[in-house]
């Protein structure tokens, strides 16, 4: 009984500590050093703690000693900033995902915060994709991180095949790195790579204004310093057909390739000559060693007997027959080496041949190719616009009194137009026809513990908000509030309150008259989806983390910091008095006149 107690006084001592550091942080009565972010026309300040920064940060702790009250970061943004303070005072790395990781990177790194530096090169280096690494290696040339470059150079080597064209936007020291680093590791330097390094090459060369002396003279820069570390005894025939359509390669060079092929011909067949005179040379030795043992032996049988005159008649023939016989072997030899003239000229003529027949494949292959593409083309076509038919012919089966039912019991929702708006953004029949208004503020109190006992773990719901100023909008999740903590966010499964997640929750205009918008359905965007919405019992509907909408305790008054989390109508920025005041009117003194809320 004892070690449960002090397990729960213990977690209720975090809690105050945390709930006292979020006052601290929110409360401004003590507030007494400014920070300024963006520029002047875009100017965002921060009321902070001098205590605070000096003890969490290694910059503060020298700043501070000047005796300064602000400072000013033109280069940060107001998001950025927050995020960071909010690793300072609360210990919150929540933001690990955040679009604008590289900007709090660069932030931890001038006011000296070592630990969440770490933690942030870490996470950046764990998430080197396609999608990210051209971007990091940019922003790199002023974090110089020799983590992250040397993370990036990795992936570029690793996977050059699939993300080559995004290296077309590499600079000229950029490449040069590259193929540095290329050749520290031993790597090929083939055909693929050369193609694209000319390509890379001509696009450079497109970006000089139109002076034909100054593109050639750089035409020539960059082959002395890319192309001539070429291996050009590497080149095979079909290789080179290829070479020549390169723009980049000076005609000396192409001259100098095509003569290394020739001579690396002209090679096999001295081969050949080499072996042949090898074998003459075997055989004379035979010969030479046949002779001698037959001269030998006619010495031998001289010294020893009177040899017959018929006898040395006889030997002397065969010695006659020997060289008549080696005459032969001449002969032989000087036919081979004609045979080997013509198996030249032959070799010669085929290879001509091939490269013709090569050229004539890569022509049909092409027309090939385009004939396929172009029945592909067309097949899709007629399939999209078969399946627009069909989804004409399925919206028109859901007439105008399905929607009038399905909306009957709402206050707020009255005009068929926002009935089939509600309809299109949902795009969920089946839920529209069977949800029930299960929580009305006008019917069932303004309170937000009435709202958490009839909201809370129905899974799809509905939120729609009227003021008294007549703005009418809300938010649709698929998870729903809920308390079982295994559908919060992973980092707040162990509090008291969590954010869901959930990838397919929006936010709606349906009334926006003051400033004569369009009705207007908004998304959660992609890196943010695990801050959908909001479950704290102390607070009513609240989607996204800061968040874009909320209303607290009794439901009254709201709060509205549109676009920190989901994406804004085109042409409107998130942070401005035109964000704020987008849904509601401003942002925060509209007052609620109806909620509503429909779950299965």
């Amino acid at each position: 009984m004892n070690e449960n107690t002090n397990e729960q006084d213990l977690k209720q001592v975090k809690e105050n500590l945390f709930q006292d550091y979020t006052h601290l942080y929110q409360d401004n009565t003590y507030q007494d050093f400014s920070i300024f972010v963006g520029n002047p026309e875009n100017r965002f300040k921060f009321q902070v703690h001098k205590s605070i920064l000096s003890v969490r940060t290694g910059f503060f702790k020298k700043y501070l000693k000047k005796n300064i009250n602000q400072i000013y970061f033109e280069q940060f943004n107001r998001v950025a900033m927050k995020t960071i303070l909010d690793y300072i005072y609360l210990g919150d790395i929540s933001f690990l995902n955040e679009k604008y990781i590289l900007e709090l990177f660069e932030i931890s790194i001038c006011f000296e915060i070592n630990l969440l530096t770490r933690i942030l090169e870490k996470e950046i280096i764990e998430n080197v994709n396609k999608d990210s690494f051209l971007e990091l290696l940019i922003k790199n040339r002023f974090l110089k991180s020799q983590e992250i470059e040397n993370k990036c150079w990795n992936f570029i080597r690793e996977n050059f095949t699939e993300i080559k064209e995004y290296l077309m936007n590499l600079n000229e020291k950029e490449m040069g790195i590259f193929i540095e680093k290329k050749q520290e590791n031993n790597d090929t330097f083939d055909l693929d790579f050369f193609d694209f390094l000319n390509r890379w090459t001509e696009k450079k060369l497109d970006q000089l204004p139109n002076q034909k002396e100054q593109r050639a003279f750089e035409r020539k820069r960059f082959f002395r310093f890319f192309f001539s570390r070429f291996d050009k005894d590497s080149v095979s025939k079909e290789d080179f057909e290829k070479l020549q359509n390169f723009n980049t390669f000076p005609k000396t060079f192409l001259i100098t390739i095509q003569k290394s092929i020739i001579e690396l011909n002209e090679k096999k067949v001295d081969s050949l000559q080499k072996d042949n005179e090898m074998k003459i040379k075997e055989m004379q030795a035979e010969w030479q060693q046949e002779k001698e043992k037959k001269e030998n032996e006619m010495k031998e049988r001289e010294s020893q007997i009177n040899l017959k005159d018929e006898e040395n008649q006889t030997l002397k023939k065969e010695i006659e027959q020997k060289e008549n016989d080696n005459e032969e072997l001449k002969k032989q030899i000087k036919e081979k080496m004609d045979v080997n003239e013509n198996l030249k000229k032959e070799f010669n003529e085929k290879w001509e041949k091939e490269i013709g027949a090569k050229e004539k494949d890569a022509k049909e292959k092409e027309d090939e190719n385009i004939t396929l593409k172009n029945e592909i083309e067309n097949k899709w076509q007629k399939q999209v616009v078969d399946l627009q038919k069909e989804l004409e012919n399925v919206k028109s089966s859901f007439g105008e009194s399905n929607l009038k039912f399905w909306f009957h019991d709402s206050e707020i929702v009255k005009e068929l137009e926002d009935m089939k708006k509600l309809q299109e953004w949902i795009n969920d029949n089946d839920f529209l026809s069977k949800m029930k208004k299960g929580f009305s503020a006008k019917r069932d109190g303004f309170d937000s513990k009435d709202w958490h006992k009839t909201v809370d773990n129905k899974g799809k719901t509905l939120v729609i908000i009227k003021t008294k100023d007549n703005f009418i909008f809300g938010g649709f999740t698929q998870v729903g509030w809920t308390n079982d903590k295994s559908k919060w966010r992973e980092k707040d499964k162990n509090a008291i309150n969590g954010f869901i997640p959930d990838p397919n929750a929006f936010i709606f205009s349906l009334r926006n008259d003051k400033n004569d918008r369009k009705p207007g359905k908004y998304t959660i965007r992609k890196s943010q989806e695990q801050f959908a919405i909001y479950y704290r019992t102390a607070y009513g509907p609240n989607f996204g983390g800061g968040g874009d909408f909320w209303l607290y305790e009794k439901l009254q008054p709201g709060y509205s910091d549109f676009g920190l989390y989901y994406n804004l109508p085109d042409g409107i920025q998130d942070g401005t008095n035109e964000s704020k005041s987008y849904l509601a009117g401003s942002f925060n003194s509209w007052q609620v006149e109806e909620v509503e809320s429909y779950f299965l």
